[in-house]
């Protein structure tokens, strides 16, 4: 898989979010999947909630799936083999979406590919955690990179 950075955004806080968010959603051509990669703890879930607007939406880590309006949220992190992404029926769920997030799922792209209806665009975004704190939260920033996916 090779991919070509489009756009880096650096300390980052949660109070921000909404700005890379706007942001996004000029850049990135629908329908699209979106993966997002960091260490636990990083954000991932975090920027999805922020994307799609809703606060209250919960990692779908133990359902796998999870659905909303234009979105469709998945979290491989429990997932070994990449045949069991097959099993997931994926195709069935992305039929009208804008949007399929999926977190932990870098090492399953070309399976998840597969999947795919054939219009759909291929991102990656990795977020990374920095040292330097929010003196008022005592929240640490991230960085985030935003990077198109092509097939090698």
């Amino acid at each position: 898989m090779n991919k070509k950075l489009i756009r880096e955004w650096k300390k980052v806080f949660k109070s921000d979010l909404s700005y890379i968010v706007y942001e996004l959603k000029d850049i990135i051509k629908v329908p699209a999947m979106i993966i997002l990669e960091g260490d636990l703890g990083a954000g991932k879930t975090t920027f999805i909630q922020a994307f799609l607007g809703q606060g209250e939406t919960l990692s779908p880590t133990y359902s796998i799936l999870q659905e909303c309006k234009s979105a469709l949220h998945a979290d491989l992190y429990r997932i070994e083999k990449s045949e069991e992404i097959l099993q997931l029926e994926l195709p069935l769920y992305l039929e009208d979406k804008q949007y399929f997030f999926v977190e932990w799922g870098l090492k399953f792209s070309h399976r998840l590919m597969r999947e795919l209806p054939e219009n759909f665009s291929l991102y990656l975004i990795e977020i990374s955690m920095n040292e330097s704190l929010n003196e008022a939260s005592s929240e640490a920033s991230r960085n985030f990179s935003l990077s198109s996916l092509h097939e090698e």
